[in-house]
């Protein structure tokens, strides 16, 4: 029991300082005084681990005074209803600008440490909900709590395209390029989702449709060339997989390819990995297959 008393104390305080001029003196009468002041020492830590935990969460160690206060007011509120109302909802503020603000901020903005989220709007839009006062409208409709979280995924992710995007335009424009080109090279044909791709070896057998078992033979390849999968690496033998389970260009590709083919697929980067890439395939990566349809289970 006394464990689990002092680990839930050192998680709530956050390593006390006992280590600071302005702290109250002692004044030990009772049994009761004397067990509050132990557990007071032993939930501390010396002022230069509180300094390390204060620089982890964005404070600094010249505030040390300022967290004892707090420490302070905390254990003090929690007798007060209202004070204790309060005081949750800045823990609660405090969370959420270092937890949930910060993920969406790496996720819009990136590296660039200039761009925040509106606190002040972000305020705005929670207290609507609380009150149950919105006001705000989008297309000529009122946002309620639900099309809020509809949109606010939308849009993460719009922007975090766009991002993307702007960082990666090189990439992305190299890609275009490449798909362009082989699109005009002889002997290459095009599927109505934009994979392109080259008939190597001709099949007869059936064609497998989205919820088929396959098995496969294949190769991928950067287009610099760079190997980064093949079945080679599974020791030559085929690899089975369901044709709906793969990336988009894969699934169009083989949906149209008799058992037996073979072909050298181009896949453009909106049906391979994306604008995030994956591993060691990097972002608007296009990707060169070629694919041995050897089966259908």
């Amino acid at each position: 029991m006394k464990k689990i008393i002092l680990a839930t104390a050192v998680a709530a305080t956050a390593l006390l300082s006992a280590c600071n001029n302005g702290a109250p003196k002692a004044n030990l009468k009772t049994e009761a005084d004397t067990l509050s002041y132990e557990l007071g020492m032993a939930v501390s830590a010396p002022a230069d681990q509180l300094g390390n935990y204060l620089a982890q969460t964005g404070s600094d160690s010249a505030y040390v005074d300022e967290f004892l206060k707090g420490v302070r007011d905390g254990v003090t509120a929690a007798e007060d209803k209202k004070k204790m109302a309060y005081y949750m909802g800045v823990q609660s503020g405090m969370q959420m600008k270092m937890q949930m603000f910060a993920q969406i901020e790496s996720q819009i903005y990136g590296n660039d440490s200039t761009k925040k989220l509106s606190a002040k709007n972000f305020m705005a839009g929670f207290s609507a909900v609380v009150k149950n006062n919105s006001t705000l409208k989008v297309d000529g409709k009122i946002i309620d709590k639900d099309m809020a979280g509809t949109l606010l995924n939308q849009r993460i992710e719009e922007m975090s395209k766009a991002r993307m995007a702007e960082e990666h335009a090189a990439e992305k424009k190299a890609s275009d390029d490449f798909m362009a080109k082989m699109a005009k090279e002889a002997g290459v044909k095009r599927l109505d989702s934009g994979v392109l791709y080259k008939v190597l070896k001709e099949g007869n057998g059936a064609i497998p449709d989205e919820k088929a078992t396959v098995e496969v033979l294949y190769e991928g390849k950067l287009v610099d060339g760079t190997v980064f999968d093949s079945t080679d690496r599974l020791g030559g033998k085929p690899a089975e997989f369901p044709v709906g389970s793969v990336i988009k260009g894969w699934t169009s590709a083989l949906t149209h390819m008799p058992v037996g083919s073979e072909w050298e697929i181009y896949v453009p980067w909106d049906l391979a990995y994306g604008e995030q890439g994956r591993g060691n395939i990097p972002p608007f990566a296009a990707l060169i297959f070629k694919v041995q349809l050897v089966g259908i289970k």
